[in-house]
């Protein structure tokens, strides 16, 4: 089969490699649709993981065959995979910090070589924990490309609980990309007045048809300050940073009033980064992180994906054929103004 496999620094090829053999409580999925996540592009970049890998976890597919035990599915069925879950046991998840789990952080989905989720091929071995709980059938009338979102939502749903918002809260969204637009909606489905900012004005103008209307144009205007006008110069109740710029960590805390909340969603490479602790300790502004998903928040997140509470597929802005994923990687790790969720599909005749 075709598979897209890293080998190094921003060096990905697209290589035959076998067909993963699955066991008795496995499925192997045919992969339809998968999304590119910001984590793949960073771990591409950065040379963070060893090669070779097949990354690509945002995934989701039909069912090509099914392992000898397994009961939940068969060949045929429509599903959307995690390819991270807890234990349920250890100190970790006694604690709700899933992320943390040791068997979360194993990679249930694997399209050969080292677990590292394998969307970007054709097939992908789904391992016999995620089969039992974190395979999602897929209802009718629900497309692949809605599907493929699960993850990335359930990750923004558990960044908006961490922060516990209360209705009439106003929070700034710093980033008006696919993920910040979804933490915008949620944000502002919890009740919060939600003001959105981007360098560009075309992110905006997608945002806005969203239902976001409150937003400011970073090119031409100050975001802190702005946000200070808003709110009777006391900034925003919270900031939502879904930017993977760590100068932008400033701006957030600047933005935020005194005693408020600040949520870092992007921030996952490792580093020395400079801010004002006495805005953490004088002011006491809250600084909040929050990683990957949440089990106990899958049931809510299939709802509001299954059940289109918001048009995900809309976020789409550039789908490629499974030939065209080296292309594809590069086209989303350096975006235009216009280009918003990129997607790789291996069973169709993807287009640009």
């Amino acid at each position: 089969m075709l598979a897209a496999v890293y080998r190094g620094v921003n060096d990905v090829r697209l290589e035959r490699v076998a067909v993963p053999e699955i066991g008795p409580e496995e499925i192997l999925l045919r992969v339809d649709t998968c999304g590119i996540c910001g984590t793949d592009l960073k771990k591409i970049a950065t040379g963070s993981h060893s090669a070779p890998r097949i990354f690509g976890h945002e995934t989701a597919g039909v069912v090509a065959l099914a392992g000898s035990k397994v009961k939940e599915f068969s060949s045929g069925d429509r599903v959307v995979v995690f390819h991270h879950i807890p234990c349920g046991h250890c100190y970790y998840c006694q604690h709700q910090t899933y992320a943390q789990c040791a068997t979360y952080k194993k990679v249930g989905c694997t399209a050969g070589f080292e677990p590292s989720g394998g969307g970007f091929a054709e097939y992908v071995r789904v391992m016999d924990w995620i089969v039992s709980q974190g395979a999602i059938r897929i209802p009718e009338g629900v497309s692949f490309e809605q599907a493929s979102f699960l993850e990335p939502v359930n990750t923004c749903l558990k960044g908006i609980k961490r922060l516990r918002l209360e209705p009439g809260e106003t929070v700034l969204v710093l980033g008006q990309g696919p993920i910040g637009i979804i933490l915008s909606v949620l944000a502002q489905r919890a009740g919060a007045r939600v003001v959105t900012s981007d360098l560009y004005e075309q992110r905006l103008t997608i945002s806005k048809a969203f239902g976001l209307e409150n937003a400011i144009n970073a090119s031409r205007h100050n975001p802190v300050q702005e946000t200070l006008k808003q709110t009777e110069n006391r900034g925003a109740d919270a900031v939502i940073l879904a930017v993977g710029s760590n100068s932008l960590i400033q701006t957030a805390m600047d933005a935020v009033r005194p005693g408020g909340r600040v949520l870092l969603f992007a921030q996952t490479q490792h580093g020395q980064t400079p801010f004002d602790p006495a805005a953490v300790c004088v002011d006491e502004k809250t600084l909040i992180g929050s990683y990957s998903a949440s089990i106990d928040l899958a049931n809510e997140a299939v709802g509001f994906v299954m059940g289109h509470q918001m048009a995900l597929e809309k976020l789409i802005s550039h789908r490629f054929p499974l030939d065209k994923v080296v292309e594809a990687l590069n086209w989303a790790a350096h975006p235009q103004p216009n280009t918003m969720k990129i997607v790789v599909q291996p069973s169709q005749e993807g287009q640009q």
